[in-house]
């Protein structure tokens, strides 16, 4: 029996979906205009373990993960380098996904971009328009946030809390609104970056409205599970529920679930690109095993906040180092392991003992930390059976099979797994942009790495094409 912390009652929850088995779950994504940092990917991680649990569990996940491809950053960074703004958030989702891949991290069932969405967002607003929830003023679009009475709940806050601080910004938007607390629609804007025609005049979405559009549409009016970084509870997600249960009347996500900041330096300070203090996951995957880092992530309680140093990271990687050890011992042993062994039965009975303890630890609001302990125990336990004189090829290979599946639940994998085909197209895109840079060493891994899964790639004018040798 699973259980979750929702976020919107602040206690654990226990798990009941919309429809039995099934799960849709929506988390939200990059901001596409630059490359994620450590605090970027804890995010991406730590739900991508939450979906691969509860795909171990026996549920089948629809998830859902945008993509913000229109923001103010993205047109700002198109400037400054000469592109435009498609060109920018193109060169980025790139990148996202060559670092999610090399994180282990699947790729979400739909991948939703904003660009792709504008009939989708203005027929919301209008809605909107038409319930008295949202007004138009000058080519700009805003939410009447008093009138949903709920509004401050997910975050924990009153309404005369969020006044007080409304009230104390200034600029020419807070004189339009009819109340300081009215969040944007729809901004007007001639500021020379992407807009678009809409019946208030031209302009660009505001960044709430996508994620309650993407969602909904893609997922229905009530989803069971959304979620993101601890930093978006307020105002973020406080807007999407105000704009979706407003427009549908009806509860927009069952269970809210928000992950841990990053903190790095002495002072713990949030990992965050505005403080300039980020370390990027491109650069790391680049100088390390991106196991390291995947581990270094996933290995921590999703809630809690994560200390990013240079002794955490190479604890990481002790730990997993031994973890590779045991399983690569225990397979060595199957070369003169007999078929089985008189006391197979008790082995195998405490074993059962772990792996229920495992998902007791789990189901507890996706407790890694304490499920990694278990299987730190499970590696115990193999490493001592490892070292008898005599061992039985049954009880070895359930035990390498079973510790092999719930270390994928972590994205550790100690066997090469087949590459799908979205993670052959993006390396193959990293291999063309390693050896573009002259990063020779890098190609050479990518194309090695295809060699041993029988990938043959054939450059051509038109691009590289590949394909799987018979």
């Amino acid at each position: 029996m699973i259980r979750i912390y929702n976020t919107l009652s602040r206690q654990k929850e226990v798990f009941q979906p919309i429809e039995e088995g099934k799960v849709r779950m929506y988390v939200c994504g990059p901001t596409v205009y630059n490359y994620i940092h450590v605090g970027n990917g804890r995010s991406t991680v730590a739900f991508d373990t939450i979906r691969r649990y509860l795909e171990y569990r026996g549920y089948a996940v629809h998830y859902v993960s945008n993509v913000t491809d229109v923001d103010d950053k993205i047109i700002r960074v198109a400037k400054e380098l000469g592109m435009t703004a498609p060109e920018v958030a193109n060169k980025f989702i790139t990148a996202f996904t060559e670092d999610s891949t090399a994180l282990q991290v699947k790729p979400a069932d739909l991948q939703p971009r904003v660009m792709d969405h504008i009939p989708d967002i203005l027929s919301f607003i209008a809605v909107l328009i038409e319930k008295g929830y949202a007004y138009a003023v000058d080519g700009d679009v805003y939410y009447r946030t008093r009138k949903f009475h709920p509004y401050g709940q997910l975050s924990d806050q009153s309404i005369d809390e969020l006044e007080v601080g409304a009230s104390q910004r200034t600029g020419d938007e807070q004189q339009i609104k009819e109340d300081p607390l009215d969040f944007a629609l729809w901004k007007k804007t001639n500021d020379g970056g992407i807009t678009w025609d809409s019946p208030w005049g031209v302009g660009r979405p505001g960044w709430h409205i996508e994620c309650s559009v993407m969602a909904t549409k893609h997922l229905g009016e009530t989803i069971d599970i959304h979620g993101g970084g601890q930093d978006l509870a307020f105002p973020h997600h406080e807007n999407e529920i105000a704009q979706s249960e407003a427009k549908t009347g009806k509860t927009f996500a069952n269970y809210w679930m928000h992950n841990g900041f990053v903190t790095i330096g002495e002072i713990d300070e949030k990992m965050s690109k505005s403080l300039g203090n980020f370390v990027t996951v491109h650069e790391l995957v680049q100088q390390h095993d991106p196991q390291i880092l995947r581990f270094f992530l996933a290995a921590t309680h999703y809630r809690r906040p994560l200390r990013f140093s240079q002794t955490s990271f190479k604890e990481a990687e002790t730990n997993l180092a031994r973890l590779r050890t045991t399983y690569e011992n225990a397979r060595f042993r199957l070369k003169d392991a007999v078929e089985s062994l008189a006391d197979d039965e008790t082995f195998l009975a405490q074993w059962e003992q772990l792996i229920a303890l495992f998902i007791q630890e789990m189901d507890d609001d996706f407790n890694a930390a304490n499920g990694i302990t278990v299987i730190y125990e499970m590696a115990k336990k193999i490493n001592v059976y490892s070292q008898k004189e005599r061992v039985s090829s049954v009880v070895l290979e359930r035990v390498l099979a079973e510790f092999s599946e719930l270390l994928t639940i972590f994205g550790i994998y100690f066997e090469q797994k087949e590459l799908i085909d979205d993670e052959i197209e993006a390396l193959i895109v990293e291999r063309n942009q390693a050896r573009l840079a002259k990063n020779f060493a890098r190609s050479d891994e990518i194309r090695d790495l295809f060699k041993e899964q029988g990938i043959v790639l054939e450059d051509t004018p038109q691009g590289t094409r590949w394909r799987r040798e018979k």
